[in-house]
C-alpha cells in the first residue's frame, strides 16, 4: 500500500519512469515534453506527471499511479504551469542535490515561483553573515544550523503557505537523500554534472580559494553513492 506522501520515491514509480524514458526518446535521443514539445535537455529537468491527478484516493488504483497511459514527461517549469493553470497544486518538495558548483541553485531559480521556499545553506550563510555567497565565518556556524533546521522543520510539519519547496545540499551518500525524503515526504533531484565540469565552473569564479574547493569537488566524487539498481 502507497501513501500519497512516498509514492514518488518508491521503487515501482522510479522503475516504471527509467522504463518509459527508454521508450519514449525519439530518433534523435531526445525526450520531448508533452506540455511545450520542446526537448528536455537535461535528465534531472524531466518530471514524470500524472495527467489524472494523483490523490490520497487513488494512489493505491495502479491503472492510475502506474498506467503509462497517464505518465507524461514535462519540464519542472511546465508541470507548474499545467497545476497553475488547473486553479491548484499540490505541495511538493524537491531534495536538489549534486556535486558543488553543478548548478543546483541555478536550477532551483530557473524553476521556483515566487513564495516557493528554498532550503540552501550557502543562502543562509550568505543571508545572515551579510558576506559573499560562499563565504562561511566559522563564528556562525551553530546559527546557520539552527536557522537550517527551523526551516527543515517548516517543510517537514508544512508550515507556512508555500507551495513548493526546494531542499539543496550535496546529499553524497545514498542513505542520508533516503531518510531526508522520507522524512520531507520529498522527490529526488540529481544535478549531475562531471568532475571536469564542476572544476570549469570554479574557473569562472576567481574569488573561491581554488585549492579548498578543489577538495570539496574531489571529496563530492569520492563519497558519492548512486541510487540502488532498481
Amino acid at each position: 500500500m502507497y501513501e500519497l506522501s512516498t509514492f514518488y520515491n518508491s521503487k515501482e514509480w522510479r522503475r516504471l519512469l527509467q522504463t518509459l524514458k527508454m521508450e519514449r526518446v525519439n530518433d534523435q535521443g531526445e525526450l520531448i515534453c508533452e506540455y511545450c514539445g520542446k526537448p528536455i535537455s537535461r535528465a534531472y529537468d524531466a518530471i514524470g506527471h500524472h495527467k489524472t491527478e494523483l490523490t490520497d484516493e487513488n494512489v493505491n488504483d495502479a491503472d492510475i499511479s502506474l498506467n503509462p497511459d497517464n505518465v507524461a514527461f514535462v519540464h519542472h517549469r511546465c508541470h507548474n504551469y499545467i497545476h497553475n493553470k488547473l486553479g491548484h497544486r499540490m505541495r511538493e518538495v524537491f531534495l536538489v542535490y549534486g556535486p558543488p558548483l553543478a548548478g543546483k541553485g541555478e536550477w532551483v531559480k530557473d524553476n521556483m515561483e515566487p513564495g516557493d521556499l528554498v532550503v540552501d545553506m550557502d543562502a543562509i550563510w550568505q543571508c545572515i553573515s551579510a558576506q559573499n555567497r560562499y563565504t562561511h565565518p566559522n563564528r556562525l556556524r551553530q546559527c546557520v544550523f539552527e536557522v537550517r533546521n527551523a526551516l527543515l522543520d517548516a517543510v517537514r510539519f508544512r508550515r507556512g503557505k508555500w507551495q513548493t519547496a526546494f531542499v539543496v545540499g550535496g546529499y553524497a551518500m545514498l542513505s542520508e537523500r533516503e531518510r531526508v525524503c522520507r522524512e520531507l515526504a520529498a522527490r529526488q533531484v540529481f544535478v549531475d554534472a562531471t568532475r571536469e565540469e564542476c572544476l570549469a565552473k570554479l574557473d569562472t569564479l576567481p574569488e573561491l580559494d581554488r585549492s579548498e574547493w578543489e577538495r570539496y569537488v574531489a571529496d563530492w566524487f569520492e563519497t558519492y553513492e548512486a541510487p540502488l539498481d532498481l
